[in-house]
This record gives structure tokens, sequence and C-alpha cells, in this order.
């Protein structure tokens, strides 16, 4: 044996010994000369990284190594897989596990049932309507009632990245209490405790509540500490899209922290944003309030997308005691002569509010022939319709049974920016995993669907240098991480999951458009998930390796 084989040998033998394989057990990937940004905030190192068996085996010198695969890191960035804590992702899953617009953009984890809306649980009745439009809109039935038999069911699907859920808070009032704007009877917030208590146990992080939307708007704020005290005995999070965020988004701010206080819950703020242009000297005093009581303690934190606009419901317009009940009951007072009036009269205050008509674009719609409205301005529809702009959203719902989606251009850049930069706000995307194909390649979702996390990398940490690269991770990977108590992700560390996003610094951005959203994002190279290449030289592999995360279990 050469001094050269000697050495060689000498180095892999450590090697194994170090990262505790067998010299027999090559490496199933390894990532080379890569700057590792763990995930911590801290300064980055260049190093290798080895994987086996779905988990990080090693992070050293690999050059000695062997393995089935060897991804050539020069020039280009090694992080944790991206973990996105707000979205809306769930029958899209179910219809096309592939998840193409979060993996495309490095992420790995998605955190759904948001906004006070998860697909559980169901009663008879809204198991009914849910199982009709699902299968209507995507072609299958739903076959559960609760969250474990949605996660079982997402299991057995097999999907591309790891996923976990809330509870929708609205969810739980219309299975126990109804549609309507009603008080819960003692019994009733008894039986959504219960409840409550069975999802967390069963997998779900928490409860969402959607405070602008129905039923959950109907709910007091002593009914959401009830439920909280649940939500906080199991060491679960409350995430709030808060009861307003334009005129009143101060009062609606510190509702939320006096659950937060009163019941020691986890708390994180939904899509942190002052909305409309009368509303938006406000986000300082926001960030103040938020600021002063983390520093007290409180276990508060917020996420945001980096675009101005946001997207709902065009129902959203409607004022909320005409949204009580099922569709059939809203379309009805919708035409309804005797509350037409008061209808039209708050529709049209919404448009002046938001600053205009041509300040809200339609994006989606359900029948074909209201699909010509699809990425116009409600400004540019009535000009062609020569319909006042209340009339045409009556009749727009009415038309589509209320399923109409809208992106509204709400909130002001240099608020986007402060918001981004606090550092108690996570990246998060409040889209869906979609695809530029299939039925999951209709309309024209918000931009944040496909350009979220890449968007933040390339326009807000490299071109406007609102904070430094490691901290841009940060908050797209350990923040999440944290707050969610996932065990073994959201760092680059030795037996933690291989999740990994290797993208290039110099060159990552989004492609997506608010007129051309469906376009996959420059600069994210490759996705690991779970130790399984999903995305290969900017292209999906078809890999399902994803695993469903479980609170407590994850």
């Amino acid at each position: 044996m050469n001094r050269r084989t000697f050495v060689k040998t000498t180095a892999t033998a450590s090697l194994a010994v170090m990262t505790g394989c067998s010299l027999k057990n090559r490496f199933n990937i390894i990532i080379v000369n890569g700057m590792i940004f763990d995930g911590s905030g801290g300064e980055a190192f260049q190093s290798d990284i080895g994987i086996i068996n779905g988990k990080i085996a090693a992070i050293d010198n690999l050059k000695n190594a062997s393995a089935d695969t060897i991804i050539d890191g020069t020039g280009l960035a090694i992080s944790p897989g991206f973990i996105d804590i707000h979205t809306h992702t769930d029958f899209e899953l179910l219809a096309n596990s592939n998840a193409e617009s979060k993996v495309m953009q490095g992420v790995t984890t998605e955190v759904s049932g948001n906004c006070g809306y998860s697909p559980f649980p169901l009663n008879e009745s809204d198991y009914q309507a849910e199982d009709e439009d699902t299968f209507e809109k995507y072609g299958f039935h739903v076959d559960w009632k609760d969250v474990d038999g949605f996660l079982r069911r997402l299991e057995k699907q097999k999907i591309s990245f790891n996923y976990a859920t809330f509870t929708g808070h609205g969810n739980l009032r219309s299975c126990v209490v109804g549609k309507n704007d009603v008080q819960a009877t003692p019994e009733q917030l008894a039986a959504m405790k219960k409840l409550l208590e069975q999802s967390i146990d069963s997998g779900s992080f928490g409860m969402s509540t959607g405070l602008e939307y129905a039923p959950g708007s109907y709910a007091s704020t002593a009914e959401l500490i009830e439920l909280n005290n649940v939500v906080a005995k199991k060491n679960a999070i409350y995430a709030t899209h808060m009861r307003d965020e334009e005129d009143n988004v101060v009062e609606a701010v510190e509702e939320a922290l006096k659950i937060c206080r009163e019941t020691g819950v986890s708390l994180q703020i939904s899509h942190l944003k002052a909305n409309q242009p009368a509303n938006w000297h406000k986000m300082d005093r926001i960030l103040d309030i938020i600021h002063a009581a983390a520093d007290s303690g409180l276990p508060v934190k917020a996420d945001r997308y980096p675009y101005i606009a946001y997207s709902t419901g065009l129902t959203s317009f409607l004022p909320l005691w005409s949204r009580q009940g099922n569709t059939k009951d809203v379309i009805a007072r919708m035409n309804d002569r005797n509350l037409i009036p008061d209808i039209e009269t708050y529709i049209e205050k919404c448009g002046q509010n938001m600053g205009g008509w041509d300040r809200v674009v339609i994006c989606s719609s359900h029948t074909d022939e209201n699909k010509k409205w699809i990425g116009k301005s409600i400004a540019e529809c009535i000009a062609e319709k020569k319909i006042p702009p209340a009339k045409f959203i009556r009749n727009l719902l009415t038309e589509e049974r209320n399923r109409v989606s809208i992106v509204g251009f709400g909130m002001e850049e240099g608020n986007l920016k402060k918001v981004l930069s606090s550092p108690l706000v996570m990246v998060a995307s409040d889209g869906s995993a979609v695809a530029p194909y299939g039925t999951l390649g209709k309309g024209q979702p918000h931009p944040r669907f496909y350009g979220t996390f890449p968007r933040v990398l390339g326009k807000y940490c490299r071109e406007e240098k609102l904070f430094d690269l490691a901290t841009a991770v940060k908050k797209m990977t350990s923040m999440p991480a944290n707050k969610l108590g996932l065990t073994k992700r959201g760092l680059l560390k030795k037996n933690y999951f291989a999740d990994i996003v290797v993208f290039n610094p110099k060159t990552v951005i989004d492609n997506a458009t608010f007129e051309n959203p469906h376009q996959f994002p420059t600069g994210i190279e490759h996705v690991i998930v779970n130790g399984k290449i999903t995305v290969q030289k900017g292209k999906h592999t078809g890999a399902h390796a994803g695993a469903v995360l479980r609170h407590r279990l994850s």
C-alpha cells in the first residue's frame, strides 16, 4: 500500500467512524462544495452533506466518500427545506399529489387548515355539501369526516412534501353550532371543546380562525378564549386570521393578544397587514404592539407573504349578516328585494375603501360562461357589462354559487417591507399547491402560489437588502419549525430529516405574475424531501416522499 492509498483509506475509515456508517454502506446522496446556511441564522460555512435513509448522516468534508448520487453545490447555497406555515392546500393534493407550485420553489413542508377552514370536522350536512362540491370540482368523493380520516387519505395518496394541518374554527362551529349568527350555548361550547381536543389528539397542530368570514366571525372573544384553553393545554398553536385587517385592525390585534395573554396559547397572527389606504399609517403602531407583547413574554409570532395584493373570495364584499347559512341561503338574501339596497350599499362602500374597483381583479370562476372575466378588474367588467359594480357582483356570485376568487391590491410596499423585516415575522405563502396543467391549472391564482420563497430570497433579500441571506433562510426554516414544535426539521444537523433546498443565491427569483401566475421560479436547483430528490436541476422528478406530520408525532 503506497502512502496516497493509505491516506485515502484512513480518511475514509475515519469518516465512517465519525458518521457511524460502515464502509460497505455508501451514502445515498452527497451534496459537495456548497455554502451551507443551516437555518439557525448564523454565518454560512462551506461543507458537504451526506444523506442516508432519509436523514442527514454527516456534515463534513466528504470528498473521499462515495454515494449513489452526488450533487455539485459549487456556487450554490444549501439550506433546510422551506416550511410554509400558512397555506390552504388540502383537496389539491388529492387531485395532484406532485405539489409542483410549492416544491419547485423549495417548500418541503406545508401547514394548512388556516383562516378558520379545514376539510374536517364534518357533520352529516356539511359532509354532503363538501362531497358534492369536491366531486364537481375535482372528480373524487370525500370519504372522511375527521382529521384522522383526512390524514390517512393523504398517506394513502402519497405526496411530494410533508404536510401538517390546523383545525378550522369555522368548521368546528359549523359542525356543532351551525352557520348562523348565534352564540354557542354552554352545551355547544363544551361539544366544540371536546371535538377540538379529539382533533389535536388525532394530529392537528392546533386551531385556526377566520374571524372575517362566516361562521367564525359570529364567535365572541369569550368563545375563542374557551377553545384556546384547550389548544394551550395541548401545547398546540392558535393561528388567527384576525377579526379585521382594515378600519379596526388595531383592535383586532389587541383581541388576538388578549386571547394569548389569558390562555397562554402559542399565537400565530396570519398574513399580518393593514389593508386599504386609510389604514396604511397604522402599521407602525401594530408592530409596536406586537413587539411589546413578545418582549413581555407572550408567545406571539406572525407570518406574511411578499406581495401588496391579497386574495380571497368575492363573498368578502358582502355584509357579514348576509353570509349566514348555506350557499342557497346567501344567494336568496342577495336577491331579496327588501335586502338588496343594504347589500349594494355595503358593496359600494367596499369599493370606495379599496380606492376603486380597478384594484379588485377576478382570478377564478366555476362556470365556463364566466371564465371571460378571469384576469379582468371589476372596473373593466362593469364597463363591458354596463351595469353598476354591486349588481355585477351580486349577479356573478349568484351564477357561480358564491365560488369566485379575487385578488385585491390593498396594501402598501413600505409596510410590506416593515412587516417582512420584523424578527417576529416568518415567510408564508397563504396559497395552495397547484400546477400549470390539469384541474389545478385553471384560473389565474395569486402569484404567491408559485413565487413566495424565491421572491423573498431574490427581491427582498438580494435586491432590496432587507436582511441577509442567513436571516431570510431562518424565517423560512427554523423559525416555523420551532413555532410548530417539529422534531428534527428546520435545521441542517446530523440525524435531522434530509429536507434540503439547493439554490443559486445570485439568480433565485420568482417568475409568476398576476397576469401569468403559472410559472415556476428561477434558481431553485434541487429539492430533497426526506432524503429523496424531488426536484433535480429545476425539474420535478415525480418523487412522493412526503410525510404526513401529526402534532407530537412530527
